[in-house]
């Protein structure tokens, strides 16, 4: 599986290089990759878990998300309760993804990881560290 785009990805939004993160994420939905998904989805977990904790409540989640729209103007952020859904899904309640659109949980996915990345300022070895368990958890579901 070719994954350098995706850790492109991670490293942009890390950066807030906002340009890249949008760059790679259009060819992704664009050309698509094998695997891609699982590697976001990867990321997006183990952000999240290490963020909000897997026994995030939900008004800590609620609480989470609005507290990233807040820094952003209303329409450049995903809807809020798709968020929510797309959070609380990966700390147990994955049925609230059911019919939420692929293109709807990958925003929502992007944009969480990136405010989750943005407010944990890792270092480089961080993110490197931090990539490369993404990768390696995609891996595991993908065989």
């Amino acid at each position: 599986m070719d994954v350098d785009p995706l850790s492109d990805l991670i490293r942009a939004l890390a950066r807030a290089d906002w340009d890249a993160a949008d760059a790679v994420a259009a060819g992704i939905r664009q050309h698509g990759l094998p695997g891609s998904l699982r590697v976001v989805e990867a990321a997006f977990a183990i952000a999240v878990h290490r963020h909000l904790g897997a026994n995030a409540t939900p008004t800590d989640i609620a609480a989470f998300v609005s507290s990233a729209r807040a820094h952003y103007h209303k329409d450049d952020t995903p809807p809020a309760l798709a968020m929510e859904g797309v959070i609380r899904a990966a700390v147990g309640e994955p049925e609230l993804v059911d019919d939420i659109p692929a293109e709807t949980v990958l925003g929502v996915e992007i944009f969480v990881l990136g405010q989750i990345l943005l407010e944990s300022n890792l270092t480089p070895a961080e993110l490197d560290e931090f990539v490369t368990e993404a990768e390696q958890l995609a891996a595991e579901h993908l065989s």
